[in-house]
């Protein structure tokens, strides 16, 4: 069963509408994520005082790419906020557009990920929101967009991820998720985060929700997040410009499903996937650790539509690391300002990028560099999070390297960023996807107990898996709509 169950559980749902009542919990559609224009005015104004993490149910109004870039009060704007990546920084001479995840809730897009695997359940009765707890298995970003969630929705949770994830994340977390869990290793270490979920799943209690697994992902990154980059394309284009393609590093894989909405309305797009050269699943069936934080490893996620990839791409952890000391740190920006001519809100936004952020960059020059892109064609990614979530990073590779200066800086920008060559990447041929796809059965057939005959039909029926999952928003917001009556909330504001 690929899609999404939306079976209904009258009594435990009514719970959950009695619950949201008394927390004041209104839920935002997907269509409003899409066009938070359309949100209501009364709800607009409420959001006025409030702060963009603030722990209040009016944030989950803000699950959306088009916030306004405040800490504060913030509305929403047309056009999603975003960085574009001049020439003289990237070295190729196509543009290369990237959304911030910087100015959602949590600084992070995982809690739109997170939102579409939570919604479903709870608006069908399923998670029941006085008993369950909801549980996050995560790399590091959407354990904190899934506990922020349950908070907001008054439900209890626990986030798992690496002991070796960033410390900013594990701070934060302590003040929001009902427990947090720290299992062995970094970024790639995934099935013993999968390991643990089985050790909770003995108790009835714990309910996962799995982001490499569960087809709420997808449903929200095709939705929102396909959605804006589209907006996003046809508001900077020039005349004669072409959407020519998009890269994304596969974490749970969920902004892929980006790329699907993408490729539909620009058959001529090339989709790319990226991940660290130091375990290279998809291009080498590889394996071992990296520092690419934001990306996880060492399998295929369930809800990577892989037929629909064009290309595998593997970014050297070391470039991403080099150039997040470049782009924040003071000789770092005086180069960039100095040397480059950038202007200094350029250089402002360069922060928004966090390291997986500018892992997504990297792919992009080696995508423009492979397919030899001009001037006309644009290509499209997005920065999961940005460098807030960093910051001790930053201080490790200052106390690693010694103190950073305006040579190293210009070192760093022409080994790392202009020296990119279209090595350790992959075209992918029908049978290279085919390969990839059937190293998902060694997850989750052999692993996870999923059925064989699912792993086959998303290969072999796209109009009743991937298509079918995309379309049930219209479908899951009828649902949301209907609770939010029951709860009465919206209609006396």
């Amino acid at each position: 069963m690929s899609k999404i169950d939306l079976t209904i559980h009258r009594e435990i749902l009514s719970k959950n509408v009695q619950k949201a009542r008394e927390n004041n919990v209104i839920i935002p559609t997907i269509a409003q994520m899409q066009n938070p224009e359309t949100i209501p005015a009364p709800i607009q104004e409420k959001l006025r005082g409030v702060g963009l993490w603030d722990v209040n149910p009016l944030n989950l109004f803000r699950i959306t790419w088009k916030n306004e870039a405040k800490e504060s009060g913030g509305l929403f704007q047309a056009v999603p906020n975003y960085v574009e990546i001049p020439s003289s920084l990237s070295g190729v001479p196509c543009r290369i557009i990237a959304m911030a995840g910087k100015w959602f809730p949590t600084g992070c897009h995982k809690v739109g990920a997170s939102f579409g695997c939570l919604a479903p359940r709870l608006v069908t009765g399923q998670f029941d929101a006085s008993w369950h707890k909801a549980v996050w298995p995560s790399t590091g970003n959407y354990c904190r967009g899934g506990a922020f969630n349950s908070k907001l929705l008054a439900c209890e949770s626990v986030a798992i991820l690496p002991a070796e994830m960033s410390q900013e994340r594990f701070s934060w977390l302590k003040s929001i998720a009902g427990e947090v869990i720290a299992t062995p290793g970094c970024e790639s270490n995934v099935k013993e985060i999968f390991d643990k979920t089985w050790e909770l799943k003995q108790d009835p209690q714990y309910m996962i929700f799995n982001q490499f697994e569960e087809m709420g992902n997808p449903l929200w990154h095709y939705n929102v997040t396909g959605y804006a980059l589209a907006d996003l394309f046809e508001a900077v284009k020039r005349p004669g410009d072409r959407f020519a393609g998009a890269c994304f590093t596969s974490g749970s894989a969920g902004t892929m499903s980006a790329g699907d909405l993408l490729k539909e309305r620009y058959p001529h797009l090339k989709l790319a996937v990226g991940e660290a050269l130091q375990c290279p699943t998809i291009l080498d069936n590889g394996f071992g650790g990296h520092r690419i934080e934001g990306i996880g490893d060492k399998h295929i996620p369930w809800i990577h539509n892989v037929k629909n990839t064009d290309m595998a791409i593997a970014i050297d952890d070391e470039d991403s690391q080099r150039l997040l000391r470049l782009f924040n740190t003071p000789d770092g920006e005086k180069y960039l300002k100095e040397e480059l001519g950038l202007e200094d809100a350029l250089i402002e936004k360069l922060s928004w990028l966090g390291i997986s952020g500018i892992a997504n960059v990297l792919c992009c020059i080696k995508l423009a560099k492979y397919y030899e892109l001009t001037e006309h064609d644009v290509v499209g990614t997005v920065l999961t999070d940005s460098a807030a979530m960093y910051q001790s990073r930053i201080t490790e590779l200052d106390e690693m390297h010694g103190a950073y200066s305006v040579h190293e800086a210009a070192l760093d920008h022409h080994l790392h960023m202009l020296g990119l060559k279209t090595d350790s990447l992959k075209e992918l041929t029908y049978t290279d996807r085919k390969r990839v796809h059937n190293l998902k059965y060694y997850t989750w057939v052999e692993q996870q107990a999923r059925d064989v005959k699912d792993l086959n039909a998303l290969w072999y029926d796209t109009e009743s898996t991937w298509d079918a999952v995309h379309a049930q928003a219209a479908e899951l917001d009828e649902l949301i709509n209907e609770f939010n009556e029951a709860t009465g909330l919206l209609k006396n504001l």
